[in-house]
């Protein structure tokens, strides 16, 4: 008798149908794992046979052979410890084929027959369901996969005697219900930074478009403290968004007990990470900071800091929205549709415009320093803007009468313009791929970009002119035009005028020294 039991395994945040089929029959006594495991897939026939016997079941004196089809994939992950465990039990007659035959399992098996969680149950249970079939995943992972849709059958046990007795009718598994990320304390706010009225301003802008945006200032001039207070201008995620974000931190192993996301994610990558951990890869090719950052805010502090190499392997993502990591058998490709926010000095000692404090090498030293951000990673960022020190008389004013929930209204107000401007038919970016719409200004490009951002006659007569003077390319043309829209936004205009034009240019500047 051969027992088929079906699995998942992950490709990005792709989801494979595997077949587990388990045989048992004479010969010399063994249990062999073949189909392409990985170390831990092939582990786990320990875990099983622990587990089994922790349940008073022993496993027959047979030759047992799994088999993970299709076998030219290769199986990661612990994951395939429940399917081969359910397997043996139908082969041995302990639980019926037909039933078994309904469901996709997953789950990591302990050695007493407790379930531990695993990641990637949220897109498992949305391939389950498409499927028609059901869903068996360890208890803790169960409000993650109820998300999935209230057409899944979901069996959420927290053991596999549970599961057992489930399927005998001595025990009734409760269907687990959907559970969301628990209210977090609010982020900083807005109100808490003094001066620097022209950052808050750009900061504003970059939120309600989700514009990139770089930061140029001396030390303790605000930068990272204003990256910090973005998080609370930018709307909550809806639904589409909430579910796309969480399944990649599933499959990244980061949903924490099995809770959905509700607030965008905020990453902010020290300088020494990997090229790996900030791009997606290593071994399993995980996810990455710049996927994890997926809908969110991307934070790089002390931005020549990090490796060349590292920064120059953001210039596709965030020009694609899409991370990519090759191996030698298959590609795998996160999202990657990010916000980023960069704060770096202007020179290494940070005082190059403080003659009294700066060194003895400026300004060469600014040139040597900023020349470690390339030219068409610097292109890429829609918003230049200088952070002044600020002075004693700021500091000592009283808090400003703004703040972080003021600017959040004027910012949800223009992505409501954008999201309404975007669902609209014929709205699609052609640099989108099928099934992704542009939600936000930062998105759009092409003959979409020039339907809803072309400026009037005095708009269009000034960024012609400022880019000729400016050397600007034709993707900073573009990003010009893209804040030129977002400001129109703002201000609750129809279309780009020439004072929109002249704002967003004046963001859009060369970096001291360059």
């Amino acid at each position: 008798m051969v027992a088929r039991v079906s699995t998942v395994a992950f490709q990005g945040i792709e989801v494979l149908g595997i077949d587990v089929q388990v045989q048992m029959s004479g010969g010399l006594v063994a249990f062999t794992v073949v189909g392409l495991p990985d170390k831990a897939v092939a582990e786990s026939r320990e875990r099983v046979r622990a587990a089994l016997h922790a349940l008073g079941l022993a496993l027959p004196a047979k030759r047992i052979t799994v088999n993970l089809a299709p076998a030219d994939v290769l199986k990661e992950g612990s994951h395939f410890d429940l399917p081969i465990a359910l397997g043996l039990l139908t082969v041995m007659g302990v639980l019926p084929d037909a039933e078994i035959a309904r469901y996709v399992a997953l789950g990591e098996l302990a050695l007493d027959g407790m379930l531990s969680p695993v990641a990637g149950v949220l897109p498992a249970a949305i391939d389950a369901l498409a499927r028609d079939r059901g869903l068996i995943c360890p208890g803790p992972c169960g409000g993650e996969a109820a998300w999935a849709g209230p057409g899944l059958e979901v069996l959420a046990p927290v053991n596999l005697l549970a599961l057992i007795n489930h399927f005998k009718g001595t025990q009734v598994l409760t269907p687990p219900r959907p559970r969301m990320q628990e209210p977090e304390a609010p982020p900083p706010d807005l109100r808490d930074v003094k001066g620097n009225e022209t950052a808050k301003r750009a900061l504003e802008v970059a939120a309600a478009g989700s514009h990139n945006l770089l930061m140029i200032g001396p030390p303790g001039s605000g930068k990272s403290m204003l990256a910090a207070r973005l998080p609370g201008l930018l709307p909550p995620l809806d639904p589409a968004e909430a579910l796309e974000v969480s399944m990649i931190h599933s499959v990244g192993g980061l949903l924490e007990d099995g809770r959905l996301l509700r607030r965008r994610p905020f990453r902010a990558p020290h300088q020494s990470a990997s090229l790996p951990a900030l791009v997606g890869g290593g071994s399993r090719a995980r996810p990455g900071e710049i996927s994890l950052a997926h809908q969110g805010v991307l934070f790089l502090d002390e931005l020549p800091e990090f490796p060349r190499a590292l920064l120059e392997a953001l210039r596709q993502p965030l020009e694609t929205g899409r991370s990519v990591v090759s191996r030698a058998n298959h590609h795998v490709t996160y999202p990657a549709r990010v916000q980023l926010v960069a704060a770096m000095n202007p020179c290494r000692c940070g005082h190059l415009d403080d003659a009294a404090l700066a060194c003895a090498r400026a300004p060469k030293c600014a040139a040597d320093y900023q020349s470690k951000i390339s030219g068409p990673l610097f292109d890429r960022i829609d918003l230049h803007i200088d952070v002044p020190a600020v002075s004693p008389a700021d500091l000592s004013l009283p808090p400003p009468a703004e703040g972080s929930a003021d600017v959040a209204a004027r910012v949800a107000l223009a992505r409501a313009i954008q999201a309404e401007r975007y669902a609209a038919p014929g709205h699609h970016s052609s640099g989108q791929p099928p099934g992704h719409p542009v939600r936000t200004n930062a998105e759009a490009d092409g003959e979409l970009l020039e339907r809803v951002a072309a400026p009037d006659a005095a708009g269009r007569a000034l960024l012609t002119e400022a880019a000729e003077r400016l050397k600007l390319s034709a993707r900073g043309y573009h990003r010009v035009m893209r804040v030129g829209r977002t400001l129109a936004d703002l201000d609750g205009a129809d279309g780009v005028r020439r004072r929109h034009i002249a704002e967003a240019l004046s963001y859009r500047r060369i970096a001291p020294g360059r």
